[in-house]
């Protein structure tokens, strides 16, 4: 079964061009008449409406896309930046145990020798 708005346009289609009929004659236009071309009319606008909705939502769909790779790409780059950070802070913590290993062994040199006789008190 045919769709009922795609019978409906058929009809109001059929009655426009009838009314043009009309016009093209010459005759006098009834009521009626009017609202069918007012109809057709008003027909015509939505048709024009959806397809630039549908035009729209095309570019939404695009739109959508470019964003979703910019997202994709701007994670894989905070990714790669985390991780340089957390082997930057592995290097810092490694530095750090070194130079408190470092800073023990000088109090070790200092208490050794600290408490050594110096050679002009022998």
């Amino acid at each position: 079964m045919a769709d009922v708005s795609s019978i409906a346009y058929d009809a109001l289609k059929t009655a426009v061009e009838h009314v043009l009929g009309k016009i093209r004659e010459g005759n006098k236009l009834s009521t009626e008449d009017i609202l069918v071309l007012y109809l057709g009319t008003i027909v015509g606008d939505l048709k024009e409406i959806r397809a630039d909705m549908a035009r729209l939502d095309s570019r939404i769909d695009e739109t959508n896309k470019r964003i979703d790779d910019v997202v994709k790409s701007l994670s894989a780059r905070i990714d790669e930046t985390n991780k340089r950070i957390d082997d930057l802070a592995k290097r810092i913590d490694a530095v750090q145990t070194t130079l408190l290993e470092i800073q023990k062994l000088l109090l070790e040199l200092v208490r050794h020798f600290g408490s050594a006789k110096p050679a002009s008190q022998l």
